[in-house]
């Protein structure tokens, strides 16, 4: 048996006349940039999220940019994230001159230590991005409330937690703005690299809306400098039949889930579902001391594995001018020691994830 980390072949084909049409349509439009491929996506995401606005843009790095840009941080101003995300997350904060700081994790969740949140804020912290890592949100009530004492500036990171919940609230209910990246591996994910910016308040949905697109409000008339941030209209109709079935991906991703908890061995570590949120599962994370040995052992029987993420950012060599040290964080370093992204895409069979279950349970008792 073959059963890649990702299906994306699989995925296709079982949407496919759909997805074909709407790129017909596309290109029988030949409205390619912006138009009404665009602006029905982003009416639909937004409702869909429950928020007022959408923005679609290039990417998720993009999302992030532009959310630092519509917060009007500057150069010197904190911003405060955690260590085991994507480099995209603080790529950012540098494209805007601010300073990056982080925030350690509890091993349960992955999620940002709330606690040590808290303590970390200093006259100079200006706003938080919070990552909604493999498809969790932590808990949003109060960090937003730790966000409103302090005058900081919320941006939820929800590239991983499309339709994710924190007390029935998805991204976006809490943070002034989300960022969600459509990468095609992605719960939503198009066929290039697409994402989109969401918020309930006007204002920055007006300056997002500039920021994208070359800060113009006429083909030729700029209120501002801005970017060649925008979505492309294939990606936005491709996205737009994909999130008619959103949902109900996300439950069979909940039921592989829930089959993994009830049938992995007890000690095999794993990453818990918190009391309070709905998670969607990007990935399912399992923990284990023995990761490369269990991983080399899967892949022999054609299971196909990932690690997310091998080296938390403190410890890139990007940063090393930064001065960060080793042990600074060590739940984040503990974890990246330990976490193994297995197999969890909707289409996954009943036969395929008895098949990994039975192999880790082969390796753990042998």
């Amino acid at each position: 048996m073959n059963i890649p980390l990702v299906d994306l072949k699989a995925n296709y084909l079982s949407i496919k006349n759909e997805i074909d049409s709407a790129i017909q349509d596309v290109l029988n439009s030949s409205s390619f940039i912006l138009g009404p491929f665009v602006k029905r996506f982003e009416e639909n995401f937004a409702r869909f999220c429950q928020v007022k606005h959408t923005v679609g843009c290039a990417n998720g790095t993009a999302a992030i940019h532009l959310a630092l840009l519509a917060a009007g941080v500057k150069k010197g101003d904190e911003i405060l994230t955690v260590p085991n995300t994507f480099i995209a997350t603080t790529e950012c904060i540098s494209y805007v001159g601010s300073k990056i700081k982080f925030v350690d994790v509890v091993p349960q969740t992955a999620l940002i230590d709330i606690d040590a949140l808290e303590k970390t804020i200093t006259q100079k912290t200006k706003a938080l991005i919070v990552v909604d890592l493999y498809g969790q949100m932590p808990d949003m009530q109060r960090i937003r409330e730790i966000a409103v004492n302090h005058d900081l500036f919320l941006i939820e990171d929800a590239a991983q937690a499309h339709a994710a919940e924190w007390n029935g609230h998805q991204p976006g209910y809490y943070g002034d703005i989300a960022c969600f990246s459509f990468f095609p591996a992605k719960n939503l994910g198009c066929y290039c690299d697409g994402g989109a910016v969401i918020t309930n308040y006007d204002e920055l949905a007006e300056k997002l809306r500039l920021l994208v697109n070359h800060g113009r409000t006429t083909k030729y008339e700029h209120r501002i400098e801005g970017y060649n941030y925008r979505l492309d209209a294939l990606q936005a109709a491709i996205l737009d039949v994909k999130l008619t079935h959103l949902l109900k991906w996300t439950d069979l991703r909940r039921d592989h889930a829930r089959f993994y908890d009830r049938n992995l061995p007890s000690n095999i570590g794993r990453i818990i579902e918190a009391k309070g949120a709905k998670h969607v599962y990007y990935m399912y994370e399992i923990r284990v001391q023995e990761r490369d040995s269990l991983m080399s052992y899967l892949k022999q029987q054609g299971i196909e594995c990932g690690i997310h993420y091998p080296l938390p950012l403190h410890l890139q060599p990007a940063y090393v001018s930064l001065g960060f040290k080793k042990g600074q964080f060590p739940f984040s370093e503990q974890l990246a020691q330990e976490i193994i992204s297995i197999p969890i895409y909707p289409e996954l069979t009943n036969e395929q994830r008895q098949y990994i279950v039975d192999h880790i349970k082969k390796f753990v008792y042998q």
